[in-house]
């Protein structure tokens, strides 16, 4: 019997009054079955910060993006295609895939999807999180003399010192302070899910029918050492095993040390991790970090926060978790034996063997 190809991950982190995306507020959802609204980080997003991270600890670029841009003949300037490398050499091309489907149709459209699913990072429970609004203020009040105030009239027209001087006369308000209104924030305890597909991991088909690369960067690869070998999928380059060896620790990294970036988040949060679970079964990773419904003898339900170490998961619990949840294994080196966890399994599958 050939061994499992998939690892599933949990992570279980708390985020505390920080934004997750920078338009139109925070993002979130209705829950229908309690009645409230939740706040939430795309799985694209989450995706986007592994990638980074990945990045920083190789100490790498990321792969190169063409913007592609269209002049129409009234002179206007209009977006046109935005096309990846697709370039197996980048490792964030490599593990996050690409799409490449260039206009007039001359040229055959390559795409790889990525060998990680990730979710969303959503809350534990709909009612173990929030969303909050205030009102904030962009405030330059206290040095007037360095900062300029323009006035337009209704016709663009700017409006002579004199002008203003008139207009703001009977009117209580200050030009040096900008209010933004219910500006949201978020808090509680979230989740995200990764599924790895170690089959596709360090693998690239070689098929031309459905190219995933091209039969230039076949070639490519083969100069550079990628070995040829069949799969579930059919004929596939896969990356030399010293590469491999390389890359895996830092996936490890980057799949439970991200954090989202600060062109991302617009207000910091530690969003400290507080367990991790890893398992070959997605269904050991629900049961391993839950949350359950409780009466009080109130009229609303309440929800308790659950890390289970007996739910056929690999559990690893940190210091800061004993903070939200009761137990007595949280430790100092919970995060440092997850990597490792994670390691051991991608370094022990059988790339080369696969059927």
């Amino acid at each position: 019997m050939k061994e499992n190809s998939f690892i599933y991950l949990r992570g279980f982190k708390h985020a505390a009054f920080t934004v997750f995306c920078v338009e139109d507020g925070q993002k979130s959802y209705y829950d229908p079955q309690f009645n409230v609204r939740v706040p939430f980080a795309s799985g694209q997003q989450v995706k986007r910060s592994i990638l980074e991270q990945l990045n920083d600890v190789l100490g790498v670029q990321p792969s190169p993006t063409e913007f592609f841009f269209d002049v129409d003949k009234k002179g206007a300037l209009k977006e046109g295609e935005v096309l990846s490398s697709c370039d197996p050499h980048y490792v964030d091309q490599l593990l996050g895939g690409w799409m490449r489907t260039p206009k007039g149709g001359k040229e055959k459209a390559v795409k790889r999807r990525s060998p990680f699913s990730i979710s969303a990072m959503t809350p534990l429970h709909p009612l173990l999180a929030a969303v909050s609004k205030e009102n904030i203020s962009f405030d330059r009040s206290d040095k007037p003399n360095v900062h300029k105030v323009v006035v337009r009239d209704a016709n663009g027209n700017r409006l002579t010192d004199e002008q203003v001087s008139d207009f703001l006369e009977g009117n209580d308000r200050s030009l040096y302070r900008k209010w933004i209104p219910d500006n949201s924030r978020a808090t509680g305890l979230f989740v995200y899910d990764v599924a790895i597909d170690l089959r596709r991991l360090f693998c690239v088909s070689t098929n031309q029918l459905e190219p995933e690369i091209t039969s230039d960067m076949v070639e490519k690869l083969k100069e550079d050492g990628w070995k040829v070998i069949t799969t579930s999928f059919g004929e596939c380059s896969l990356m030399p095993k010293e590469q491999r060896e390389q890359i895996i620790p830092a996936i490890a990294d980057a799949l439970i040390d991200w954090h989202i970036t600060s062109n991302q988040a617009r207000t910091f949060s530690l969003m400290e991790t507080l367990a991790i679970a890893i398992s070959d079964n997605a269904n050991t990773l629900a049961a391993a970090i839950r949350a359950k419904l409780v009466e009080d003898g109130e009229s609303k339900p309440k929800a308790k926060p659950i890390v289970d170490e007996n739910a056929g998961a690999k559990t690893f619990v940190t210091l800061p978790c004993a903070s939200y949840v009761v137990t007595e294994t949280e430790s100092a080196d919970a995060l440092a034996k997850a990597k490792q966890e994670l390691v051991d399994r991608m370094m022990a599958f059988d790339y080369e063997n696969q059927i």
